[in-house]
């Protein structure tokens, strides 16, 4: 049969001879048939194994038949929430809704329900009480075990309760999803399906269940916080296939166990390769042009997936709960093969946005005993120094980057999923990082040091600040040495946990004497599922059981963002309060150091040249605390990021201000989250 999308209707069923699909999959987002979408690549994984695979798109959950237009499938219904969680989709830091959602047609919001994973599984449930339902996606993989939420500010169950379905499989599921059709095809009933790797599912008698161990009640975690830390440190420290033990999570006053099995192990380079050939129409469904189309398509269309998994282990990002820690990667051939598939493409003007994964510069395991013997459940790779065993070659990506920029019609092949530049520190030989400068960046190179006071970076398990001004000296001195003017602009955070106004005031200072401010800052989103949310919902570090100090209170976390972009008019006030409460008013003042004037002054910081370039006193410092405050509460850039698991990058046309660079803008970023945990 031609190449084509899957049926969205009966009669797309019909022109293809069904009567019936083997699954109706019901998903969060709009249908786009892209390997960089998680329906897109389960949905053609089950019918490259021969099943017959519906999509039912945003049904409307307000209307239980909208769950009806595809009909009873055979098998089972698969439910998606989509590729980024729907609570980080619709809403801010701040907890304010969003103006636009890049995942529906059109740009627009609205389509899809707060938790859609969970509605769209009772929605389910109402009309086909009987049918097997299996849940999937970054919102269930994340929300698989009891854990804190932060929109409602309480603890929650494990979704597989809440959304009263069968199973629940978590992580990047192209094996678990075969398994489990394979088993409901041979007429297993899928309560007896309990073995799978990477699922989860409900049990009354823990008879049948081996070597596992059992973690603290749902009603102790609800009683203690602490309890919650030491049961998440456990699931955290179970998160790798070959180590992994089966996790219990008792629920006393229901009479069950919510049993997680160990996680499936890494696709081999050739099953990564199947897995990314497959007939995929890599767009967006026809249906959607009369609304504009899909905005996420956009940030990925022309861009290359290399690896999946991040042995990095940053605390806010929750990739390790979702890809694992080991490393997994696609060969040149087949990366090379997809890129003329992108240059072939009408709209293609010669760049290829990117390649790489959750960190560009991971081609291969970080030591080589992972492969047998599993990551180490307490240690980190990289921090808070690099382990020993650390393996450091960027040979085999800078080989395929050469290759990639060789292929005729290709002008420019940019790196934009991040460097981890602790790691590429670690290499010796300087190819890479020189090859890097000189073919691979647009004029800006953009890196996610956070922050740069280490009581905070070490919360944050990122490198000392002083691993970050190594590496920026030595870029420096390479753009120098090939007669490049090119420039870094640094990913920071405020509020993120061990962050007080100290912290904050130090970050100021190191961008004051940067000579720059980002016009847009992300403040620490508590997603479910990271070390740092732990910390957040807490006050203790789980890896050591510390206390932390939080910034929970809007006021101070808005007081700390203001600091970032202390140069804001807007931001006056809330800079001056803050800087009083730290105890920094030598930095008030009219000399070069300081970070605003005082009350009064002619202008609101130091430094700042006259608002209309003509030599004439720039604008006084606002007036009205009310009015001024008002306006800096507004999150000031939060949108969904590159990441569907965690939420923490400027999206949409950051621009840097009064930086050494004169003044640059940094290339518009969709809020689309790439390639970085995507089911």
């Amino acid at each position: 049969m031609e190449r084509d999308f899957l049926p969205i209707s009966r009669a797309d069923m019909k022109r293809r001879g069904w009567d019936q699909c083997d699954f109706v999959y019901v998903i969060g987002d709009a249908y786009v048939d892209h390997p960089t979408f998680g329906h897109a690549i389960i949905s053609r994984v089950l019918e490259d194994a021969g099943y017959k695979v519906g999509i039912i798109s945003q049904p409307d959950w307000k209307n239980p038949a909208s769950i009806q237009t595809l009909g009873e499938p055979r098998l089972a219904f698969l439910v998606m929430g989509g590729n980024m969680d729907s609570m980080v989709n619709h809403y801010s830091v701040s907890k304010k809704r969003r103006k636009t959602d890049a995942f529906t047609p059109g740009g627009v919001t609205g389509k899809r329900p707060d938790h859609a994973a969970t509605v769209y599984c009772n929605l389910i449930r109402q009309r086909y009480p009987h049918k097997p339902i299996v849940v999937g996606g970054i919102e269930a993989s994340l929300r698989r075990l009891a854990h804190y939420d932060y929109w409602s500010d309480a603890m929650k169950r494990s979704l597989l309760l809440d959304a009263q379905a069968d199973l629940l499989l978590y992580g990047m599921g192209e094996r678990s999803i075969l398994e489990v059709a394979e088993a409901l095809d041979s007429g297993l009933a899928v309560s007896d399906i309990t073995y799978i790797r990477g699922s989860v599912y409900k049990t009354d008698s823990l008879e049948s269940v081996y070597d596992a161990l059992t973690l603290p009640s749902w009603e102790a975690l609800c009683a203690s916080r602490r309890t919650y830390a030491e049961s998440f440190y456990k699931q955290n420290c179970n998160t790798d296939p070959f180590v992994a033990k089966r996790l219990v999570e008792p629920y006393e006053q229901e009479r069950c166990y919510v049993v997680q099995n160990p996680p499936q192990e890494p696709l081999s380079t050739e099953e990564m390769e199947h897995v990314y050939a497959l007939s995929y129409m890599r767009t967006y469904h026809p249906s959607y042009e009369k609304a504009g189309g899909v905005p996420a398509i956009e940030e990925v269309k022309f861009s290359l997936t290399s690896n999946r998994g991040c042995f990095g282990g940053c605390s806010f990002c929750a990739l390790t709960f979702h890809q694992g820690r080991i490393i997994q990667v696609r060969s040149h051939e087949a990366i090379i093969d997809e890129a003329k598939q992108v240059i072939a493409e009408p709209d293609f003007k010669g760049y290829i946005h990117d390649v790489g994964g959750p960190t560009a510069n991971f081609r291969h395991p970080s030591c080589q005993k992972q492969l047998t013997k599993g990551v180490c459940p307490n240690r980190q790779c990289l921090f808070p120094t690099p382990c020993k065993n650390l393996q450091v070659d960027h040979m085999d990506y800078l080989e395929l980057l050469r290759k990639l920029r060789a292929l005729p019609g290709v002008k420019k092949v940019f790196i934009r999923s991040g460097i981890r530049f602790d790691y590429l520190l670690c290499d010796k030989n300087e190819t890479f990082l020189r090859e890097m400068v000189e073919h691979h960046i647009s004029g800006q190179l953009k890196v996610a040091p956070e922050h740069i006071a280490d009581p905070v970076l070490k919360m944050m398990g990122k490198p000392p600040n002083a691993v970050y001004e190594k590496f920026l000296t030595k870029y420096r001195r390479l753009n120098e040495r090939l007669g490049k003017k090119q420039f870094v602009v640094p990913y920071l955070m405020s509020s993120h946990p061990g962050s007080t106004l100290k912290e904050a005031v130090a970050l100021a200072e190191y961008l004051r004497d940067l000579g720059y401010m980002p016009e847009q800052v992300q403040d620490f989103y508590p997603t479910p599922s990271t070390i740092s949310t732990v910390m957040y919902y807490t006050g203790l570090d789980p890896r050591t059981m510390k206390p932390v100090y939080v910034a929970t209170d809007p006021h101070e976390k808005a007081m700390q963002r203001a600091l970032i972009q202390y140069r804001n008019p807007k931001n006056y006030y809330l800079v001056k309060e803050a800087l009083e409460k730290a105890g920094r008013e030598d930095l008030i003042g009219f000399g070069k150091e300081c970070l605003i004037r005082p009350p009064g002054g002619n202008r609101p910081y130091a430094g700042q040249k006259s608002v209309s370039g003509s030599g004439k006193p720039g604008k006084q410092a606002p007036t009205s605390r009310k009015g001024s405050r008002r306006e800096d509460r507004r999150d000031s850039g939060s949108k969904g990021t590159k990441g569907a698991a965690r939420e923490r990058r400027p999206t949409s046309g950051q621009k840097i201000r009064g930086s050494a660079s004169g003044g640059h803008t940094a290339p518009r970023r969709s809020s689309t989250p790439s390639r970085r945990g995507k089911r």
